[in-house]
């Protein structure tokens, strides 16, 4: 089974390990999103190892729809798969089946959709969520939740939030079942319950105190950044939170900004994972400390400078500004990875950063100056 070992505090925020299966993550952590089981933007197993990556990210729901779970699994789990030996945490497809899937019926059992590939008529609830993860044989599984939304009624989001609960108590009982299993690929799966409750801070807490009970591996809190503010977001995680136990691992799904995971540390989350450095970077728009830059902008057309003087990533060791706009005006794929590679680079060096704050007691410093410097720069 896994341990954490919470090395240092310095007011909420948490430095610890995790140590796993798989190897030993180091937190805070961000987990660069592959979703099937793949980087956007060509980027490859070697070059997330050479950019510092600790933990990678894939989807439940879209592995089981393309290539199929049975078939990683014939091909020895997803680490095999994908050549990556180190922590990989499996979405449940919550989310996904919830935002993509179009017409869906939810009922105690599950959800019936249609697959947003091929049309096709799909049935998953907690059992076949786990199943799924199984199959796929990653280091974490998620529990299969719903994610209402955040404008949804309150009463909605207590009746969504009671059944998640419940769905998490089979989750519970169907991973543990699975793990004893002589085929299982990874019989150490971990399970981590997700918290949810749209922007309702008492439903919220309510939901953390009955979930912190079930002795899960991990927590997430789950349903935010969907549309509410930051200051919602925050507000959230200061009730949220405390309630969680600290001894085990926290993650704030699908967060953010580099801004949004400085202040997310703060207030006590070890994981972030989100979409934003891949997505943004394909379309020319990189983070430096001094906020983002839009390379496709005509001011950097002569500009013979790197991305960021001082990163340490592949692109900015060997590129300039320039000719990395010069690619993406040409739609030239290579510059659309220069900017993932070093987007993913800066995300995983600030953590790096962050760890090291924590560790020499600096952190509420580090925090400060860094949101400073993130609303100085150009854009």
């Amino acid at each position: 089974m896994a341990e954490y070992i919470l090395k240092k505090t310095e007011g909420r925020a948490k430095r610890a390990e995790y140590r796993t299966v798989h190897g030993t993550v180091q937190t805070p952590v961000f987990m660069n999103v592959g979703t099937v089981a793949a980087i956007k933007g060509a980027v490859s197993t070697e070059d997330l190892e050479r950019i510092g990556t600790q933990i990678e990210l894939s989807n439940t729901y879209h592995l089981h729809v393309r290539p199929g779970d049975e078939v990683v699994k014939k091909l020895g789990g997803l680490h095999r798969f994908m050549s990556w030996n180190r922590p990989i945490l499996t979405d449940s497809g919550g989310f996904q089946v919830f935002s993509l899937a179009g017409l869906r019926q939810i009922r105690e059992e599950g959800v019936t959709f249609r697959s947003h590939i091929d049309g096709r008529r799909i049935f998953m609830g907690p059992e076949e969520s786990m199943q799924i993860q199984s199959n796929l044989a990653s280091t974490i599984a998620m529990a299969f939740d719903e994610c209402p939304s955040s404008m949804a009624e309150r009463s909605y989001v207590q009746k969504s939030v009671d059944r998640t609960t419940r769905w998490l108590k089979r989750c519970q009982i169907k991973m543990a079942e699975l793990n004893e299993r002589e085929d299982t690929i990874n019989r150490q799966q971990l399970l981590f319950g997700i918290n949810q409750g749209a922007v309702f801070p008492d439903i919220r807490t309510e939901h953390a105190r009955q979930i912190r009970e079930l002795g899960l591996d991990g927590y997430a809190v789950g349903g935010l950044a969907v549309g509410e503010t930051h200051e919602q977001m925050y507000d959230i995680l200061d009730h949220v939170v405390p309630e969680l136990p600290q001894d085990k691992p926290t993650y704030l799904m699908g967060v953010g900004t580099p801004a949004n995971i400085i202040e997310g540390v703060y207030r006590g989350v070890d994981f972030f994972d989100c979409v934003y450095p891949s997505r943004n970077g394909r379309h020319g728009h990189v983070y430096t400390r001094t906020g983002h830059l839009n390379l496709f902008n005509a001011r950097y057309e002569t500009d013979d400078r790197p991305i960021e003087e001082g990163c340490g990533c592949p692109a900015c060791a060997r590129y300039s500004r320039a000719y990395i706009r010069h690619l993406l005006k040409a739609k030239e794929m290579l510059g659309m990875r220069l900017c993932v590679l070093h987007n993913l680079y800066f995300y995983n060096h600030l953590m790096e950063e962050i760890r090291l704050a924590l560790d020499e007691g600096r952190f509420a410093a580090f925090r400060k100056k860094a949101l400073e410097d993130l609303e100085s720069g150009e854009r």
